[in-house]
């Protein structure tokens, strides 16, 4: 049984079979018969495990573990106190409601790498820096968030999943490692 943790790269489908216009998995990791257990969307970056065992893949993955993921979330524009706490609680975000997450507004990372291609600057627009943490993940999720409290998402980033983070297992994007479980 294998498991591997990469950190996929901004603009890499989540996927190995091939991608008309994108990258994708297969371009970074080289391991036959291995999926990932969840996904990103490509504009996110961050982590995202693999593995080639079909009933741990389940347990990563689906909704009835909830497995804590953790977001580092740079938006536009400065979060108010309303905002945060909208963002804390169940939001109806059209086609479901969101389960209550942790949310506090923190400084830029210092051991984050830089972005390819850069996030947009805007001069009269300042940017903040949230970390989110949920326990489900739906499509879009962080980014309907974020956009229903006034806080557009401009820069996704996972950074942990269960107990597996890319702060005890340091990797630049496009970089993987195997584990032991």
């Amino acid at each position: 049984m294998k498991l591997i943790l990469l950190n996929k790269p901004f603009n890499v489908m989540c996927q190995f079979s091939a991608h008309p216009s994108r990258p994708t998995l297969a371009d970074y990791i080289k391991i036959p018969h291995i999926y990932p257990a969840g996904r990103l969307d490509a504009d996110s970056e961050g982590l995202i495990l693999l593995t080639d065992d079909g009933q741990l893949q389940n347990r990563i993955s689906h909704p009835e573990h909830k497995q804590a993921k953790t977001y580092l979330v740079q938006v536009e524009g400065t979060p108010t106190k309303e905002a945060l706490e909208k963002l804390r609680q169940p939001m109806d975000l059209g086609d479901f409601i969101t389960q209550p997450c942790i949310v506090k507004h923190i400084h830029p990372p210092e051991w984050l790498w830089p972005r390819n291609p850069p996030v947009r600057e805007r001069a009269n627009i300042p940017t903040s820096w949230l970390c989110l943490i949920l326990s489900e993940g739906k499509n879009r999720q962080v980014r309907r968030m974020t956009a229903a409290a006034g806080l557009p998402t401009l820069r996704l980033i996972r950074t942990s999943i269960g107990g597996f983070s890319l702060e005890t297992h340091p990797m630049l994007p496009g970089e993987w490692q195997e584990v032991k479980i």
